[in-house]
């Protein structure tokens, strides 16, 4: 028979797993409020600059550009929010949150090809919302309560914007990378503290 193991040995084994414990069934709370905005008047600039192209080609690169701007700014944001909480960015709710987020993007780039190819940019808007707030909505998850809240009014609107006419494009654009992005960024900032 083994002795029993030390008391100090047993508090410390408990300890670990009460940490354990607690960094699984903590929240990522470092969801960039104000880069949110700063990323939703960028999109509303965008939106402005897509109009004036003639070509669906052009308008697909303007917000091509306006992808990688918004994923500088809300990286960066992030970044920096979770430093100043002090909050770990390869935490477990932080590693939960970004392989939640990561995978409907991915799909979205990819579809994103496919519809290029067969030349169907008036289904861009729709599958990018849908897509964009599923990552949101699943990302969300381990997150404020806001945040899939979002994610699920993103995937309103995308829906919507599938079966709405060419005309409509700028405007669901305008409305969820711009006006979404700004209204929950507000929130986010002024309840979760930037």
């Amino acid at each position: 028979m083994s002795s029993p193991q030390p008391l100090r040995d047993r508090a410390l084994d408990n300890l670990q797993f009460i940490r354990s414990a607690m960094e699984r069934a903590g929240s990522f709370t470092a969801v960039p409020g104000w880069g949110m905005v700063v990323v939703g008047c960028t999109a509303l600039a965008a939106t402005w600059l897509g109009l004036r192209q003639a070509r669906a080609a052009d308008w697909l690169a303007v917000w091509l550009g306006e992808a990688v701007l918004a994923v500088v700014v809300g990286g960066a944001a992030l970044v920096q929010k979770a430093r100043a909480a002090n909050d770990p960015l390869l935490s477990g709710p932080a590693r939960r949150f970004g392989l939640s987020f990561l995978p409907p993007l991915l799909v979205g780039a990819l579809l994103t090809i496919a519809l290029y190819r067969a030349q169907l940019f008036a289904l861009m808007p729709g599958a990018w919302l849908l897509l964009y707030g599923t990552a949101v909505a699943t990302a969300g998850a381990f997150s404020v309560r806001v945040v899939p809240l979002m994610g699920a009014c993103f995937m309103v609107l995308g829906a919507a914007a599938l079966f709405t006419p060419f005309r409509g494009w700028p405007w669901f654009m305008a409305a969820g990378f711009g006006g979404l992005n700004i209204v929950f960024g507000l929130v986010i900032a002024r309840r979760y503290g930037g």
